[in-house]
């Protein structure tokens, strides 16, 4: 039987909370359930800064957006993006706690309004929720979900509530914007460029790996940064900062946030731009606690990190010409960024390059396009 690393307290009601306040609970309507979860969230002050004039409570919200409050100026287009979290699918009761759900699945949306080069704006979230999750564990859910809502500057400006006979589902709708003409896409890279990664990947899966498998007590005792993995997991960090600095530069050729896996974000590209990647193995950025924990646990460092998903940093190509000055911008600002590999022309694909144990030989070998996918069996 799997054991749990982590106490998930989502699963049983507080002994403290009475039985009358248990029963009013279960007996809430949906407008109060609602109220239960968001009221007093984001203050009015907070909610016209972003532009809102009618927010949840409403058939509709209405927003007026003062961009410049976000850094933005000159004609706009707007970036629209949503995603979907399923129990069972995307977390479980050993994966994730209740406030996790929700800032992950905001924060998954962020990372696509990151990875066109935007900034994020407003969002509306529609739950579907199974008996099991009575209005506190939800409370706690929309408790991840602002705390994320408040880091990225986003307001939480409406969604919808039904019941689900047996798992939850979450499904979160994001707008932001960008400058006209400026949104970074995943079809602009050309041969010749350099290919970035603006921080290392596999912690997400190394953290998933933590939470659900069967590791033995050696293992966690030996192994260090298993917080750091597992906080990679359950509150991964959209990266707009660096989405916006890469807008900026005007060198970006092409951009896709890591969520399926780097294999896989980065065969998207290829196809997009009809190029073929090549990514150098010893260039990739390696965790030190990821790396540790998979050689403790009899894991490839390196599936992890191809193959992993959902570590949110972003792939790109840029300007070669431009590479050595963005590394110096990027770590100036306090970000990570990392040169790993560079664009060919060729048969759209990515090829991973291998520096044999002599040192000097190289090796190439295609990379399949696999990653996370729903329908795959």
């Amino acid at each position: 039987m799997m054991r749990r690393l982590l106490a998930y307290a989502g699963n049983t009601i507080i002994g403290s909370i009475s039985y009358t306040v248990r029963r009013r609970a279960t007996k809430m309507d949906e407008f109060a359930r609602i109220r239960h979860w968001t009221a007093g969230r984001h203050s009015s002050e907070w909610l016209d800064q972003r532009g809102v004039i009618v927010g949840i409570g409403d058939d509709a919200a209405v927003i007026e957006p003062r961009l410049e409050l976000a850094g933005l100026s000159g004609p706009l287009q707007w970036l629209m993006a949503v995603d979907t979290m399923v129990e069972t699918v995307h977390f479980n009761s050993m994966t994730m706690e209740d406030g996790d759900i929700g800032y992950k699945a905001l924060a998954a949306n962020i990372s696509d309004i990151a990875a066109m080069g935007g900034v994020p704006l407003h969002a509306l979230v529609s739950v579907s929720v199974p008996a099991a999750y009575g209005p506190e564990r939800m409370r706690r859910l929309y408790d991840g979900l602002y705390a994320c809502a408040e880091q990225y500057g986003v307001a939480i400006i409406g969604g919808d509530t039904t019941s689900s006979p047996l798992h939850l589902v979450v499904a979160v709708t994001v707008t932001g914007a960008v400058e006209a003409g400026k949104a970074l896409r995943r079809s602009g890279a050309k041969p010749g460029d350099a290919v970035f990664l603006t921080g290392p990947v596999g912690l997400s899966a190394a953290g998933l790996h933590v939470l659900s498998a069967p590791a033995g007590e050696a293992v966690r005792a030996e192994a260090g940064g298993l917080a750091a993995l597992v906080q990679a997991h359950r509150r991964p960090a959209p990266s707009v900062r660096a989405g916006r600095l890469l807008q900026a530069r005007g060198t970006c050729t092409s951009l896709n946030d890591v969520s399926d896996g780097l294999a896989s974000e980065a065969a998207e590209i290829a196809a997009a731009s009809h190029v073929r990647l090549a990514l150098h193995e010893e260039l990739l950025p390696r965790s030190g606690s990821m790396a540790a924990y998979a050689g403790l646990c009899g894991l490839s460092a390196l599936d992890l990190m191809l193959y992993g998903g959902e570590d949110y940093v972003l792939l790109g190509t840029m300007a070669a010409e431009d590479a050595a000055a963005a590394k110096e911008a990027f770590h100036q600002e306090g970000l990570p960024f990392f040169l790993i590999g560079e664009v060919e022309a060729g048969e759209p694909g990515v090829e991973l390059i291998t520096r044999k144990q002599n040192g000097k030989s190289l090796s190439r070998a295609r990379l399949e396009a696999r990653g996370y996918n729903h329908f795959q069996g």
